[in-house]
């Protein structure tokens, strides 16, 4: 992380944290819990006020934050109604849950706005299973895969979308990864060993997805206005040859000035012809006025679905990943990311703009959750897994317990902040960085599970 990375880690953060804690905040509100302190970050304040009760503050860590309640734990309870412990146990369950709550509705909020702006690239998730590039010498064109083939298994299970083919590459660095493929009728059975890519552990295999152009614009008194092209119309096929990139269509277009030549587009759910004559624009170079993009952009209401339904396919990935961790499938290296590799990724993204910015924003928010629902103690996930405890045995653990269990598991917080900033440091981050192995090791597919971010365990 350089120190141009850090005003974006800090903001990234820090909205994340305003809403975590803004959650609980709000909740503790409602029923009407005393809020005593309501802090961006950890230990000396930075700057602080004072409205009512609560202590507004900034602190000189901003690795987390907190909102600490009147009468929080049994020792701090004073009787007063207002008390933390004096609320039922289902209302502080709700109030450790908000956090976490706040965290999914922001990701969902925030990829809900990328989308109605238009995204550069569809997610992962969304794109069919069909192979668009592979690279010459790489370990795909060695195991046979061609373009426009069609993944229907990989590793023993059936593919629903490019995602599932590109973490199966991902977490398999150096191990053959059976593939079975339909290619014009027939059904093969091929085998791609990923290289693996040092810094992140990770494997690459050299294969990229089939990712249809649309027709973004269409120039007036063009051939293609003449034609009778939309704005929309996404290009399948030129001549019966079948498109895997938008490059091959513009080839090809380059290649037949004067000619006319037959387009299959899809237009809403039909797919339609449209013969169209490239005009000569010198030296035989072809053109027919439009131009074209891969970016997704949706009616809000549409997006707010297809976010909910991809950070749910987010969510889902990264508990995923979190029983591979447990199952030694996956190098704990590999996973998990600390604050350094998380403001590194912030600085990458505010460069390539706001949509990507806001994108990865949304992916750690959705990881934050899930690692503060894990019943760990000291996080949300725990306080909310004891309370459900004492609610099944209709009694409080003793005091002396519940001190000994948040020991536990601020130690074990402790060692996992220390591992992944070990794991950050040696990845390079105060040494010249080595050259990368490949061209798309530098981060994991836009749309898969993102690497566990352990930088700001909020509360």
């Amino acid at each position: 992380m350089s120190l141009q990375d850090i005003p974006w880690f800090l903001l990234l953060l820090g909205v994340i944290i305003f809403v975590h804690e803004g959650g609980h905040f709000l909740m503790a509100k409602l029923f009407k819990v005393k809020v005593l302190t309501f802090s961006l970050g950890f230990g000396p304040k930075i700057a602080a006020f004072q409205r009512g009760e609560t202590e507004y503050r900034l602190s000189w860590l901003p690795l987390g934050g907190y909102v600490r309640l009147g009468g929080e734990t049994p020792e701090d309870s004073t009787g007063d109604p207002r008390d933390f412990q004096c609320k039922p146990r289902w209302q502080r369950i709700l109030v450790y849950l908000a956090g976490p709550a706040m965290n999914v509705i922001l990701a969902i909020l925030l990829v809900a706005v990328v989308l109605t702006l238009g995204f550069p690239v569809p997610f992962l998730n969304e794109i069919p299973p069909v192979v668009g590039t592979v690279e010459a010498g790489s370990p795909a064109a060695a195991a046979g895969l061609q373009p426009g083939d069609r993944v229907v298994v990989v590793k023993g299970k059936d593919v629903d979308n490019w995602e599932d083919v590109a973490m199966a590459i991902l977490e398999s660095p150096n191990v053959p990864v059976p593939f079975t493929v339909e290619r014009d009728g027939k059904t093969l059975s091929l085998s791609v060993t990923p290289v693996m890519v040092p810094k992140y552990e990770i494997g690459d295999a050299g294969v990229y997805p089939k990712v249809l152009p649309k027709i973004s614009q269409v120039n007036p008194d063009s051939p293609a206005l003449a034609a009778g092209f939309r704005e929309g119309d996404e290009l399948r096929a030129v001549d019966g040859r079948v498109l895997a990139t938008d490059m091959d269509f513009v080839n090809y277009i380059g290649a037949h000035a004067g000619v006319p030549v037959v387009v299959k587009v899809r237009r809403g759910d039909s797919l339609v012809d449209v013969r169209v004559t490239p005009r000569d624009v010198g030296a035989g170079n072809g053109r027919i006025g439009v131009s074209l993009t891969t970016a997704v952009q949706l009616p809000p209401l549409r997006a707010l679905v297809v976010s909910a339904r991809y950070n749910w396919n987010v969510a889902a990935q990264t508990v995923a990943l979190v029983g591979k961790l447990l199952r030694r499938e996956m190098k704990a290296q590999t996973a998990l990311h600390g604050p350094l590799e998380i403001g590194k990724l912030a600085g990458e993204a505010a460069k390539q703009g706001a949509p990507f910015f806001i994108h990865l924003t949304a992916l750690v928010s959705i990881s934050i959750a899930i690692l503060n629902l894990l019943p760990i103690p000291v996080l949300d996930g725990g306080q909310i897994f004891v309370l459900l405890l004492e609610s099944a045995i209709r009694r409080d653990l003793s005091l002396r317990l519940k001190e000994a269990i948040n020991m536990v598991g601020l130690a074990f917080i402790v060692v996992l902040m220390v591992t992944v900033i070990f794991f950050d440091v040696r990845r390079g981050y105060f040494s010249k960085p080595a050259p990368a192995a490949s061209p798309t090791a530098t981060t994991l597919p836009v749309g898969s599970a993102p690497p566990l971010p352990v930088a700001s365990p909020a509360r």
